[in-house]
């Protein structure tokens, strides 16, 4: 998937304006998309980095996607609709996840008394363990940024609100769509 294309001039531009709206919409939109691509990237940055840690200490059973949901759950009981409606787990499956966490131990998965569709999942001590190495690993990843002056606490949080923000005008779009 290619993410570069010139955008079309917007609708309605006159002459003497199409030229300066057309350059300030190309150099948006050239780097939104390179902002896409970027946190896309990142996403599977994040996971090989999650794959190489669990590989380097013989960890081979479990997957980075499914070490993740471990990282995420927490010290949490969750339902699996949480978990899929918090997103963090892009092209997978959370129920498959779930299942094999479960039947190796990882998870464990009850369900709800009051309404019996719902299933609720929290960590078994196995999968703390997981949870906690993912913790270290991602301790060190921040130590590191900081040490090696990657990134300082104020842009961090530059990052941070900025994302929040395309998140926000994201979920406002969807549900202007529903």
């Amino acid at each position: 998937m290619s993410f570069h294309r010139t955008p079309d001039p917007a609708p309605g531009a006159g002459a003497a304006g199409e030229g300066q709206a057309r350059a300030y919409d190309t150099g948006f939109m050239t780097s939104y998309l390179d902002t896409l691509m970027l946190v896309e990237r990142l996403h599977r940055l994040l996971l090989d980095v999650i794959k190489d840690e669990f590989e380097r200490l013989g960890i081979l059973e479990v997957n980075a996607v499914q070490a993740l949901l471990m990282f995420n759950v927490g010290d949490n009981e969750v339902t699996a609709g949480e978990l899929k409606t918090r997103g963090y787990y892009q092209g997978s499956n959370v129920s498959y996840n779930l299942k094999k966490l479960v039947e190796m131990g990882y998870m464990h998965h009850q369900r709800c008394e009051i309404d019996r569709r719902s299933v609720r999942v929290r960590l078994t001590a196995k999968g703390r363990g997981i949870r906690d190495i993912v913790a270290r690993l991602f301790a060190g990843h921040a130590r590191g940024l900081q040490d090696g002056a990657v990134l300082s606490m104020d842009g961090i949080d530059e990052i941070t609100i900025a994302l929040r923000r395309v998140e926000r005008y994201w979920s406002e779009q969807i549900r202007y769509i529903y």
